[in-house]
């Protein structure tokens, strides 16, 4: 596979990166406010994960920065260390065990995910997104950007957050955030993709832009209208080089010898993995020319990035599905999308944050709620409805466990639902039962397991005196220990019920009785 950046496909990520520059500037900062981390650190987290990962990565689509997911282990490592320059220390090391866990090929963990799970998990993010900015575009901004978890840290949830619209919301804030979205909308039809001119203009940019102007109108209106300071994206302002060496925090080598610090290093490693795994497999499945990242290389490159970002005071970080999904949408073609974005947060923040001050939160919700509406389209549940019973019902598990708790929780039940759901079809259609008469065939449809040993127990029993039983293992390629026993007792049983049993296709074993030290026991012997 080649992942080498590709300048050719600059036309498409440039504009691509753009888009997800505005989407990860809110997020980056609400996460790192939402950990207790300084709000430099999220954007530091931001850059590395664009151009340092983007630039090691394998995958073309994926976009990596710092992670709601990680938000309560960031928190309350903080705590527990009790100095920002130790928890940085563990992100480096946590990026030291990712690199190992990328060389020792623990990447292949990531295939062994069911896709109707994965397809849950997009889903179930495009509804949280949804349900989370709704509050954000009517100017409700108490919970921090990207959160994505259903019981919230200011004590409200999803839901109980969306009935505090009506007596809380901000009217200038909800007249930004209503022609941000009518204007992306307008933006994402087809006689606009086919002006030459307008269809060059991302929608976000316009929409983003259009809420500074509205904002900066608004001042002509009562004072219910004008949006404060905190309706607005808060980015630290440098004001010369030595401001910038000063939001720099550098771990404390010193306290390498914690046994704290290593327990955080280890959790953050996994937690981190597995929500990078995670992405990559659902954004694989969302890139339209159908590429395989390799996650190994993917664990080396997040691991690379956590080295970079605690080294120079970023929080952890992990490829994010909310930030690839946007680069997919926004027509990005290659990596070189995800560098850009890393590089525009670079610069903007060094050249111009007062400018990015005067961005509408409401604005930025807007662009994150059409980025949710893509990934949870009606369209996408009647799909996984027709493909039947044993993809829609862990599908839906997924989404409903996601959406009313967190990713890992929601991703451990669907993939569970899954798994049981796997185990009763397998049930269901393991064996058939054809009685002519009192000539009986038992076929094996499929591989045989121990928890098909009831079902098989009771067609046994069901045999008649003087039946004649085959039972046919033609279609098997695996048959539990479990199973031959069964079979086995049974033999014994069906002389006394005067019944004849006959095996097909499947390897006969018989009893032998031996004594050891005066005890008797049974030994399987293959014939």
């Amino acid at each position: 596979m080649k992942s080498q950046i590709n300048f050719s496909n600059l036309k498409h990520d440039f504009p691509a990166g753009l888009v997800v520059f505005l989407v990860a500037l809110p997020l980056c900062l609400g996460v790192a406010l939402a950990s207790g981390a300084p709000l430099i650190s999220g954007i530091i987290a931001g850059i590395i994960g664009g151009i340092v990962v983007g630039a090691i990565s394998g995958s073309q689509l994926g976009v990596s920065g710092p992670a709601a997911g990680l938000t309560v282990i960031v928190l309350n490592a903080i705590t527990e260390l009790g100095a920002f320059n130790s928890f940085t220390l563990a992100v480096v090391l946590a990026g030291v065990i990712q690199i190992i866990l990328g060389i020792v090929k623990a990447g292949l963990i990531g295939y062994y995910f069911p896709s109707s799970v994965i397809k849950g998990m997009l889903t179930a993010i495009g509804i949280i997104i949804i349900l989370k900015q709704i509050p954000h575009v009517a100017g409700i901004d108490q919970d921090y950007e990207g959160d994505e978890n259903f019981f919230q840290k200011d004590g409200e949830n999803t839901f109980s957050e969306l009935l505090n619209i009506t007596e809380f919301f901000n009217e200038g804030a909800l007249v930004i955030g209503l022609v941000s979205i009518g204007v992306l909308v307008l933006w994402d039809m087809s006689f606009m993709k086919r002006n030459k001119i307008l269809g060059a203009i991302p929608g976000p940019l316009v929409a983003v832009l259009l809420g500074i102007f509205l904002n900066s109108g608004l001042s002509i209106f009562p004072s219910n209208f004008h949006l404060q300071s905190n309706h607005l994206v808060n980015l630290p302002v440098t004001k010369s080089l030595s401001d910038i060496t000063s939001f720099l925090v550098f771990p404390n080598f010193a306290a390498i010898s914690n046994p704290l610090i290593w327990k955080t290093a280890f959790v953050l490693a996994i937690v981190a993995s597995l929500e990078t795994l995670l992405s990559v497999e659902a954004t694989d499945k969302l890139d339209p020319e159908s590429r395989i990242t390799p996650t190994n290389r993917e664990l080396i490159a997040q691991g690379s990035g956590n080295i970079v970002s605690g080294l120079l005071g970023g929080i952890s970080l992990t490829q994010v599905i909310v930030r690839s999904s946007a680069n997919i949408q926004a027509g990005g073609k290659s990596k070189l999308a995800t560098i850009i974005h890393g590089l525009i947060l670079l610069v903007c923040t060094l050249s111009i944050p007062t400018l990015l001050n005067l961005i509408p939160l409401a604005s930025l919700a807007a662009v994150l709620i059409m980025v949710g509406y893509k990934l949870a389209k009606p369209a996408i549940f009647k799909s996984m409805f027709k493909e039947g019973p044993d993809q829609f019902v862990p599908f839906v598990a997924t989404v409903l466990a996601v959406v009313f708790t967190d990713l890992l929780t929601g991703i451990g039940i669907g993939t569970m639902v899954a798994m049981i759901y796997i185990l009763y079809t397998n049930y269901k259609g393991s064996m058939s039962v054809i009685r002519d008469g009192n000539n009986v065939l038992i076929v094996f449809n499929k591989d045989i397991f121990y928890f098909n040993k009831s079902e098989l127990m009771q067609n046994l029993a069901s045999l008649q005196s003087g039946d004649t039983v085959l039972v046919d293992g033609t279609k098997t390629t695996f048959i539990d220990h479990d199973i031959f026993l069964t079979l086995e007792e049974f033999q014994n049983e069906a002389r006394v019920r005067n019944i004849h049993i006959e095996f097909k296709n499947i390897k006969r074993r018989k009893l032998n009785y031996r004594k050891s030290n005066g005890i008797v026991s049974k030994t399987l012997i293959s014939e």
